[in-house]
């Protein structure tokens, strides 16, 4: 696979035709729509901005208040002003083009960089997070921030999909006023990046960047009908992201369309020095430059089965009746693009879930009868609090915040509004030592690699010679992250929560998986099954203004 050089790498996406005049419909229209559209003179940058911001404030901010905008940048349409006469081009494929950022991303201006916490509320970075800085090279207008899952869902165990003590709620636009009597949604909008994937999906901005440790990524873009790539730890830089666990870590783009995904991805994927493990990287130089109807023949897509089901036609146990129909259309199609199926059990699909991290939770007293609550990996809860206090150290600044420590104590002083679902999880990875030296985190970590990489993907792949591996919604994200390797998830269908007839439709996506560094062949994969079915279908209730 060609490397591109320095110069070129993340610049490359294809030039945008400015021919043919289109109709936008920002409810739903694809970034590569409005980039012609912009590039053509059809549209503004400042025009498009104010709709985006119109969007938001009737959909987010009122309407059925989907609360996936934690806060907007008050230069936006400034930025948007300067950018006016700058047409989308190969040196500035996104230019004028407004895109949303989960706000665990550090972005060097006025906007604060909050992970959701009331404790880091008005803290700010001293510099653009690397991918900050691409899109703005890019020619993006920053529009805001994304509410997410407090601290991307690792401060308490319990805590729902989408909720922040600083945000609030994010709720899934395709059933948004479905709530439970504690108000957490009935159907959720996928976490951790919930705001960026509701944003998306409401047409709330062009696109937007999340990010992921194991699903972040992958679940809200089931959960809204949306494409996302998870890439390979590596491709993307992971300075200047409030960190969960850099061994896992990474963003990735969310997008309405996989055309959409791969030109986020040209301009994303870039060395960077800040970043070690993006030495190593392979990319392409355009990763939308043969997406292909015809990318499905002759692949072989392993689909994992339960061997005891005679059927073979069940992931991971039972699916719910409509989820497993969805599947199954799925791999019809797969079969009809001419893809070879191969249905095999993946040995460690058993045991390569969450785990419980045992010695640091038992010595937690808050994470006792926790009942059967899924607790993190526990390299996790071991790379926490390291890596937390280096971006505390290095990236934050206007905040008292510290520490680890510092963050632990103010949410116990402020319990009563910042500990909603408590906090066991920072108490649990507060007892680490911080310096990644203790034992049970090596194994653990050895462990991963071995199970979710050597014995998991690595081996299922080879042996059965696959181009990729098939698995419903974010089904397949535990061991993918845990292995470093990229997915790509595309709308697959409809189903409703726990097949009930009075849960409205909500999407469910198909990921493919597949080895290190080939987010190119996932993405010419997921094009030839999304050209075929066109399954997205915005959400209802949210027309065009």
């Amino acid at each position: 696979m060609k490397k591109p050089s320095r110069r070129d790498a993340g610049i490359a996406a294809a030039v945008v035709s400015a021919e043919a005049p289109i109709t936008l419909k920002l409810d739903n229209a694809p970034m590569s729509d409005i980039a012609r559209a912009l590039a053509s003179g059809q549209v503004t940058a400042t025009a498009l901005t104010k709709a985006y911001l119109a969007r938001i404030e009737a959909y987010d901010r009122n309407g059925p208040a989907l609360n996936s905008v934690r806060a907007l940048n008050l230069d936006a349409l400034g930025i948007a002003g300067k950018l006016d006469d700058t047409k989308p081009s190969a040196r500035r494929p996104l230019a004028g083009i407004p895109i949303l950022v989960k706000d665990n991303i550090a972005t060097g201006d006025k906007q604060p960089t909050t992970a959701g916490s009331l404790a880091l509320e008005g803290a700010r970075a001293r510099r653009d997070a690397t991918v900050v800085k691409l899109l703005r090279k890019a020619g993006a207008v920053i529009l805001g921030k994304a509410n997410l899952t407090e601290f991307a869902n690792i401060l308490a165990a319990d805590m729902p999909a989408g909720y922040s003590s600083l945000g609030g709620q994010v709720k899934n636009p395709y059933a948004p006023a479905l709530m439970d009597d504690r108000g957490i949604p009935v159907v959720p909008p996928g976490g951790s990046s919930a705001g960026s994937a509701v944003a998306v999906a409401a047409g709330l901005c062009a696109a937007s960047i999340g990010t992921e440790t194991s699903g972040s990524l992958l679940y809200p873009a089931s959960q809204n009908g949306l494409v996302t790539v998870k890439p390979t730890v590596g491709l993307v830089s992971r300075a200047g992201i409030v960190p969960i666990a850099h061994s896992q870590d990474t963003a990735g783009p969310m997008t309405r369309t996989v055309r959409d995904a791969a030109m986020l991805l040209n301009v994303l994927a870039a060395e960077d020095p800040l970043d070690p493990a993006t030495e190593r990287q392979r990319r392409p130089v355009d990763y939308s430059a043969d997406l292909a109807t015809d990318a499905m023949r002759g692949a072989r897509i392993g689909v994992p089965s339960d061997p005891a089901d005679p059927l073979n036609d069940r992931y991971y146990g039972k699916l719910p009746p409509r989820s497993a129909k969805v599947m199954a259309d799925a791999i019809k199609v797969l079969e009809d693009l001419g893809a070879i199926i191969v249905r095999a059990n993946m040995p460690t699909l058993g045991w390569i879930g969450p785990g419980t991290s045992m010695s640091v939770l038992n010595r937690n007293p808050l994470s006792r009868n926790r009942g059967n609550l899924a607790a993190p990996p526990i390299v996790f809860l071991y790379e926490l609090k390291h890596d937390l206090n280096l971006y505390l150290r290095d990236w934050a600044t206007n905040t008292e915040m510290k520490t680890m420590a510092d963050i632990v104590a103010f949410n116990e002083v402020n319990a009563e509004t910042a500990l909603r679902f408590g906090q066991d999880l920072f108490l649990a990875a507060n007892l680490t030592r911080g310096d990644l030296s203790e034992r049970e985190y090596k194994s653990a970590r050895a462990m991963d690699l071995l199970s979710a990489k050597t014995r998991g993907m690595d081996a299922y792949m080879n042996q059965h010679k696959l181009d990729a591996v098939l698995f419903p919604g974010s089904g397949g994200c535990v061991i993918s992250a845990k292995a470093g390797y990229p997915s790509v998830i595309v709308p697959g269908g409809f189903i409703s929560g726990a097949d009930d007839k009075d849960t409205p439709d909500y999407p469910l996506g198909v990921t493919f998986a597949g080895r290190a560094w080939s987010e190119h062949q996932l993405l010419r994969l997921a094009y030839a099954y999304e050209q075929a079915t066109n399954m997205r279908k915005p959400p209802p209730g949210l027309p065009a203004l």
